[in-house]
């Protein structure tokens, strides 16, 4: 047997099959788990604070700590529960990650983009809107004003 061979028995057994099969998916222990656990409560506990507190007077202030907070939450569900790192699956796990991200940001950035300039275009222009409350009203009424 020559030592190219010697080396391809090695790895594969009499079928074919690779030996290591098994060993290439993630493992947790009960304190990553619980790490992960922990993090989730307290990610979720510190917003409902902000909100039932009222830390946060200003809305669009409010708005962005709570989307951080939420997308921190989204990271330590992927990193502990999913177990998903630029390691699992020879990174192919963590890019089509990012994938999904990057394509949903388009869509719901698309759809919020043709709602804003639809609503800018198609809405009546409210100058006119003392115009048209004239119009609106009975002769009577528009008579007996001054």
């Amino acid at each position: 047997m020559s030592a190219d061979n010697s080396h391809a028995l090695d790895a594969h057994d009499a079928h074919g099959h690779d030996a290591h099969a098994h060993e290439s998916g993630p493992h947790s222990t009960f304190s990553g788990y619980m790490a992960g656990f922990v993090l989730s409560i307290i990610l979720t506990a510190i917003p409902f604070w902000l909100v039932m507190t009222k830390v946060i007077a200003d809305r669009q202030t409010a708005v962005l700590v709570l989307g951080g907070l939420a997308v921190l939450q989204i990271l330590v569900h992927m990193v502990y529960f999913l177990h998903m790192d630029g390691k699992a699956e020879s990174g192919w796990t963590l890019l089509s990650t990012i994938f999904t991200v990057v394509f949903v940001a388009i869509g719901i950035s698309g759809t919020l983009w043709v709602i804003f300039h639809m609503n800018a275009n198609m809405m009546p222009t409210h100058t006119d809107m003392p115009a048209m409350e004239q119009a609106a009203q009975p002769e009577g009424a528009a008579k007996a004003s001054p």
